[in-house]
C-alpha cells in the first residue's frame, strides 16, 4: 500500500511543473491578446473566412484607406461588412496574404492603439505596402477593432 501511494504522489508531483506550465501558457499579456486579435483578422482573411473577419469587428466600425495623389491625399472609407463581403467571396484560385512586419502596441485600460507595418500579397506576388492604424476597445467579449485606416504604396517599402 505504501509502495502505491508513493507511485500515485511521485506521479502527482511529476504532473505539477507541467499544470504550471500550461497555466502560464493561457495567461497572455494584453498586449498579445490585442495582437492575437489582428492575427485573427488576417489567418480569416488568408482563408477566406468571412465570419472569422467580422468576429473581430465592433458593429458600425469604419475602415479607411489613405489614398495619396499628385493633388494631395484623400481618404476612402469602407464598411467592415463590405470588406467580408469581398473576402468571403474571393476567387479560390486568388491567394491574399497580409504579412505584419511589426507590432508597435500601446494599452491604457480598455483601449488600445496598435501601429503595424506590412506587405501585401497576391497570389505569392508583392502588390503593395504599407501601414494600419488600429484603434481597439476591450469588450466583454474580448478586444475588439473599432477603427482601421491604412496607407498603401507601392515604392519605399
Amino acid at each position: 500500500m505504501v509502495k502505491y501511494k508513493m507511485k500515485n504522489l511521485t506521479f502527482l508531483l511529476g504532473l505539477l511543473p507541467m499544470l504550471f506550465f500550461s497555466v502560464q501558457l493561457k495567461a497572455q499579456s494584453p498586449e498579445k491578446e490585442v495582437q492575437a486579435v489582428i492575427e485573427q483578422l488576417f489567418d480569416g482573411m488568408r482563408a477566406k473566412d468571412g465570419e472569422m473577419v467580422a468576429s473581430v469587428f465592433l458593429e458600425g466600425a469604419p475602415m479607411q484607406t489613405v489614398i495619396s495623389g499628385e493633388s494631395g491625399s484623400k481618404v476612402g472609407s469602407n464598411s467592415v461588412a463590405d470588406f467580408v463581403q469581398r473576402i468571403s467571396t474571393t476567387p479560390e484560385d486568388v491567394q491574399l496574404d497580409e504579412r505584419i512586419l511589426d507590432y508597435q502596441i500601446k494599452i491604457d485600460g480598455d483601449m488600445a492603439a496598435v501601429w503595424t507595418p506590412y506587405e501585401f500579397y497576391v497570389n505569392g506576388n508583392f502588390s503593395h505596402c504599407g501601414v494600419n492604424s488600429f484603434q481597439m476597445v476591450r469588450t466583454p467579449e474580448g478586444w475588439k477593432i473599432v477603427y482601421i485606416i491604412d496607407t498603401r504604396r507601392k515604392e519605399g517599402c
